[in-house]
């Protein structure tokens, strides 16, 4: 990237400098297939293909220990739980059941963890325990007839199960590691599908997205969350801060929920969000929907906001999943290991050990719909900035607009924009969080074509 460097340097000298800059920074947009996003930090992993099996469930204790549950096909088959210990390149099983549909896995430490689903003859819960990660399972009480379409165990002792069925469902609790259950709520036919607790005091409920429960003793008693929908996933940093799908937040301990907005529009066809991962109260991974690209390729996409959920950006992994796809599962156990997760074991996942890729989206915005004389880059505003700023542009007539990052030496850091758009004003909110403070310059360009570039400077 010398090219950007010389503009850099010479950014007072004479015009012909300047337009041999221009020139350069065509020359490398007419080699580079704009289609494809740089080379990431993903790669893909397999699980065992077992005769088209679904996943249903996946998590990982550590960078190296992971645990999924592989579904039965036919009512009288076999269901698995597999185990990897090298980060999920390879996979092997560590308990098979017949008859059996397991949807749950949840470990409370590296040893400790549980599994809960249903027997298909008699359709009743059935749960299984390890005490040595994963090496030996063996069978816990469960109360009878609960078919348990959730559960959420706070510890070896306490547990609690959702069961969405009319006659004998409800919420169950137990106390001494299933030796007894209580039936703590009975709703009928509206009746919990998902249960995720805090706490031993703090917990929620819902049926899909009817309605939002909420206890703060423990299930003894169930308040409805006016105006809260319901939730596939749910996690709360503290007794405060939660988020649940899809996808609102909370700062005072469930009683209010606030919509967070999460990249939709442009390229992006589809975003609704199942599963997230939290990082910390500021950074959170979760799976999306995919991108089409100009040239009608379809790919995942995950999310990511680095601020609590204000803001959110989309990564699109570069591995060889280039299929019409959504991820159903996305795990990170610290800032650089991360997996997200596809539900056909055939398809495989992908994992990163550095944080995924550098190149990040951000999802840009028609502000207006008048036909502009000529293209334009404006200087994004405010300037200097901190974190946050604007990049406004426009296009007189359609065409596939890009937008590229550099640093002060010319070394190009990213892709901000690279979509098919039509006439019109269009805005970007460019998040420099993951960036250290100093002068960057950004280029538009237009069907190979450099429009303009511009200078910011970040201030942190």
């Amino acid at each position: 990237m010398i090219m950007v460097s010389k503009h850099i340097q010479m950014k007072i000298a004479d015009k012909i400098t300047t337009l041999l800059f221009y020139l350069s920074i065509l020359l490398f947009i007419i080699g580079f297939n704009f289609s494809h996003n740089p080379a990431g930090n993903w790669y893909q992993q397999f699980l065992p293909n077992l005769n088209s099996r679904q996943i249903t469930d996946i998590t990982f204790t550590d960078s190296l220990n992971g645990y999924a549950i592989v579904n039965r096909i036919t009512l009288q088959d076999t269901s698995f739980i597999l185990r990897t210990t090298n980060g999920g390149d390879n996979w092997f099983f560590v308990y098979a059941d017949s008859g059996v549909t397991y949807n749950r896995i949840q470990f409370i430490n590296k040893n400790t963890g549980f599994v809960g689903g249903r027997i298909n003859k008699f359709n009743i819960f059935r749960m299984v325990k390890t005490t040595n990660a994963g090496s030996n399972w063996f069978y816990i009480n469960a109360p009878f007839d609960v078919t348990a379409n959730d559960m959420h165990v706070l510890s070896e002792d306490t547990i609690w199960l959702a069961d969405a069925s009319a006659p004998t469902g409800g919420v169950f609790r137990t106390t001494n590691g299933g030796a007894s259950w209580q039936q703590q709520l009975f709703l009928g036919n509206s009746n919990p599908n998902h249960v995720y607790f805090y706490n031993g005091r703090l917990g929620f409920i819902c049926e899909d997205n009817i309605y939002l429960r909420r206890t703060n003793d423990g299930g003894a008693s169930w308040s409805v969350v006016t105006g809260a929908g319901g939730f596939l996933d749910m996690y709360f940093a503290d007794s405060l801060t939660g988020w649940k799908t899809s996808f609102q937040k909370t700062t005072d301990g469930g009683l209010n929920w606030v919509n967070q907005v999460i990249p939709s529009g442009g390229i992006i066809q589809s975003n609704s969000i199942s599963n997230f991962s939290n990082i910390n109260k500021d950074t959170i991974w979760a799976n999306g929907g995919f991108v089409l690209f100009p040239n009608n390729q379809a790919r995942s996409i995950l999310n990511r906001t680095t601020n609590g959920g204000q803001n959110w950006l989309f990564q699109i992994p570069d591995t060889s999943k280039i299929d019409n796809i959504v991820y159903y599962y996305t795990n990170f156990v610290n800032k650089n290991y991360g997996w997200a997760t596809d539900n056909m074991p055939i398809r495989g996942e992908i994992h990163t050990t550095n944080g995924g890729d550098t190149t990040f989206y951000v999802p840009v915005h028609q502000i207006s719909s008048e036909v502009p004389k000529e293209f334009k880059l404006f200087q994004n505003y405010p300037n200097p900035f901190n974190s946050m700023t604007k990049l406004k542009f426009q296009m007189s007539k359609g065409g596939n607009a890009i937008i590229k990052l550099f640093d002060v030496t010319g070394k190009e850091i990213s892709f901000i924009l690279n979509e098919k758009l039509n006439i019109g004003v269009y805005e970007i909110s460019f998040d420099a969080n993951n960036y250290s403070s100093g002068v960057y310059f950004y280029s538009l360009i237009v069907d190979g074509k450099l429009i303009d570039t511009k200078k910011m400077l970040l201030v942190k």
